[in-house]
């Protein structure tokens, strides 16, 4: 994967309410303490950030959006809410050379589920990853989130199948529903 291309895919973007910025380190200060509420750990394996510092570290390792062999790009927005310029959550993808999202990933912070911003984020996303190139994009969500399933669905993506023992959220292995993103005809897009 070329450094550019990974730039490319990380790309500012804007949507009808929101703002997508590249996520840099210095985002960490408005998202650690949202970060702290536990309602945002219930669907997703992400581990609580202890510190502004460690989460800022951990960001700044991916400001050059690629995985530490090379091998993938790691586009990653934070969403910016244009009315009042919050941060409300992040998107991200992991875009391999044959230019396949293998994995499409997303949360937004507990006070603003239910309000559409997801949709509308990762509609963007998937757009953008699409115009450069990007010709099939793979998402999960751990079984029993209905929430974000609708989301991918709105989005474009089709349930594709049950993945069991995919992940761990709180300590507890889950299964995960996995879901591709459709064609303008509803088919799945090419690798």
């Amino acid at each position: 994967m070329s450094a550019s291309l990974a730039l490319d895919l990380s790309a500012p973007l804007e949507s009808t309410r929101l703002q997508l910025e590249p996520l840099l380190a210095g985002h960490a200060a408005a998202f650690f303490e949202p970060l702290q509420d536990d309602a945002v750990y219930q669907w997703i394996s992400m581990d609580k950030p202890t510190t502004v510092e460690t989460l800022a570290a951990g960001w700044k390792r991916g400001e050059s959006r690629l995985s530490p062999d090379g091998l993938y790009a790691w586009p990653c927005w934070a969403l910016r809410r244009k009315s009042d310029g919050r941060y409300i959550g992040r998107v991200d993808a992991e875009v391999n050379a044959a230019l396949a999202a293998v994995n499409v990933g997303y949360y937004l912070f507990a006070p603003m589920w239910g309000q559409g911003f997801a949709t509308e984020a990762v509609v963007a996303v998937t757009q953008h990853l699409i115009q450069q190139g990007v010709r099939r994009m793979v998402a999960t969500v751990t079984v029993g989130n209905t929430a974000s399933a609708r989301v991918l669905h709105k989005a474009g993506f089709a349930f594709a199948r049950i993945l069991v023992a995919n992940d761990t959220v709180a300590g507890v292995l889950v299964d995960d529903e996995e879901y591709v993103h459709t064609g303008p005809e509803g088919h799945p897009l090419d690798v």
